[in-house]
């Protein structure tokens, strides 16, 4: 079995990181930690020469590996085995193909948005993973969220208390 866990540095990613090996351990199977970082195109600069901007990128893609590269140790101490990729692109694409040419078998991501109305207006990977990618994907929900229930006021809790309810209704 292969697994890829999507990396976005987030604070869901120690999440998506522990899940994934927590699934590679118990399946036996291979994980590629796969961060994808912006393509090299969208950090040129009008004003700054481009020795100055090679070497901002440079810094950054330095660490954005170096983080990929301690979660892939921390995995392979719990005995996972697990390879870190750091690719350049589009996001939901870049990741499409990638699990495309590893023939993954199950993908994991993690959520980091706070409304589904922000996922409409600008868009989601999550949504375009589960909209393009043909195998399964576990998305992971960000440590500590807790879902918000709006109480609809006495009247509807003494209505579900006459019905036999014992709560009210959500």
């Amino acid at each position: 079995m292969k697994i890829l866990a999507g990396i976005a540095f987030s604070k869901a990613s120690v999440e998506v990181v522990l899940k994934a090996a927590e699934y590679a351990l118990a399946f036996g199977a291979k994980l590629w930690l796969v961060h994808v970082t912006a393509s090299d195109s969208g950090y040129i600069g009008y004003d700054v020469g481009p020795r100055v901007v090679r070497d901002q990128r440079a810094g950054l893609l330095r660490k954005e590996h170096e983080k990929l590269q301690r979660y892939a140790n921390e995995c392979a101490n719990k005995g996972v085995h697990c390879i870190p990729l750091l690719v350049q692109g589009s996001t939901p694409e870049t990741l499409l193909e990638v699990l495309t040419k590893l023939h993954v078998d199950l993908v994991i991501i993690g959520s980091h948005n706070e409304s589904s109305l922000y996922d409409f207006v600008v868009g989601s990977i999550k949504n375009e993973l589960f909209q393009n990618a043909k195998i399964p994907i576990l998305l992971i929900p960000k440590k500590g969220r807790t879902i918000k229930r709006k109480r609809l006021g006495n009247s509807s809790y003494n209505c579900c208390r006459k019905q036999g309810g014992n709560r009210p209704a959500y």
